[in-house]
């Protein structure tokens, strides 16, 4: 009896091993065949692609020293693969206005970890000839970056040309758009200033500010001189605000940020929809040259160029004042218009 049962356990044995094996041949033979009949474009390729892993800031700045690069316009080839960068078009413009500090805010900027500056004014939408190469040409100006940064172009001649705001509109109708000013006399005789130290180097003569601001036949103020017209912000922000809603301006107070720059930044940062980064920190004041440098780390600091901070040739007080008067009631409407109030006469 017992022996039966033995014989009876080895035959189940053998039919249970048979069909394992069976099942395993046929798993086999199954698997090849739907590793010969799989799509050409399997799921996986049909899924988006993954999104490149976002370095931590801080990390890219202390480990990799990667940011620092970013930020001088130098990553490499290696970098450029390694980390996915890519050349954005601007996400924000500083639009203007000449001599109110538009470099001094894009370098100031340029300290946050999310910002990356082009290194030079493009002039794509003021100059035709640029304008006429393309969408593309633009873009490949930028800098490389990671796609959460912020790309940050000035060009100041953007704010006074009729053509600019439309051109911009047509690339981006949500950009944010940064103005800079300063006291509109002061901003005068500053861009009066500049000129004439070009005129200097060249050896060229030029006319005084006084004779050039004031029509000598009518003794009213010359509105047809051009350091006169930028100053006039009202006329020129009105043809912007043909096309873009006041909510996508934001005022910079250029006075305000040559003596006292972080809350300036500050705003800015907010403006931007950026984490405050910019601290006190990263602003020392220079007494030799009277104006606030830059410290992006403890190895790295950066002062604007010498050009900056150009002593102002004196100005007869009564066409001083004669430009104040004129240009007040365009100040009270710029006022109005953007909701930020100066102390300006």
């Amino acid at each position: 009896m017992l022996f039966k049962q033995q014989a009876l356990l080895r035959q189940k044995l053998f039919v249970l091993g048979s069909l394992a094996i069976g099942s395993v041949l046929y798993l086999v033979a199954r698997v090849g065949t739907l590793d010969r009949l799989q799509p050409i474009c399997p799921i996986e390729s049909r899924l988006p692609p993954r999104e490149p892993e976002q370095i931590p800031l801080r990390t890219l700045q202390f480990k990799r020293g990667l940011l620092h690069e970013l930020r001088k316009g130098n990553a490499t080839k290696e970098q450029i693969r390694l980390h996915h960068l890519i050349q954005q078009l601007p996400r924000a413009i500083i639009i203007g206005v000449r001599k109110g500090g538009t470099r001094a805010l894009l370098e100031m900027l340029n300290l946050h970890p999310a910002v990356v500056k082009a290194s030079q004014e493009i002039h794509f939408f003021d100059n035709d000839q640029n304008y006429a190469r393309g969408i593309d040409w633009y873009r490949e100006k930028m800098p490389f970056s990671f796609p959460h940064q912020i790309t940050i172009e000035k060009s100041p001649a953007y704010f006074i040309t009729e053509e600019v705001p439309e051109r911009i509109f047509k690339m981006n109708s949500s950009i944010k758009l940064l103005i800079i000013v300063r006291e509109p006399t002061t901003r005068a005789v500053s861009d009066y200033t500049q000129v004439l130290e070009g005129k200097e180097r060249k050896n060229k003569t030029y006319h005084k500010f006084e004779k050039l601001a004031v029509d000598s036949n009518t003794c009213e103020v010359n509105t047809k001189y051009k350091a006169v017209r930028t100053s006039i912000y009202t006329k020129h922000l009105e043809r912007w605000l043909k096309y873009f809603p006041v909510e996508q301006f934001h005022i910079v107070d250029g006075d305000r940020l040559i003596t006292d720059p972080l809350p300036e930044l500050q705003l800015v940062e907010r403006f931007l929809n950026l984490p405050s980064r910019i601290s006190q920190y990263n602003l020392y004041f220079n007494a030799t040259r009277g104006f606030y440098c830059l410290r992006f780390n403890i190895v790295f600091n950066k002062c604007l160029a010498g050009s900056k901070g150009r002593t102002h040739p004196e100005v007869d007080p009564s066409v001083v004042t004669k430009l104040q008067n004129f240009f007040h009631p365009f100040n009270q409407k710029f006022y109005q218009i953007t909701g930020r109030t100066f102390n300006w006469p």
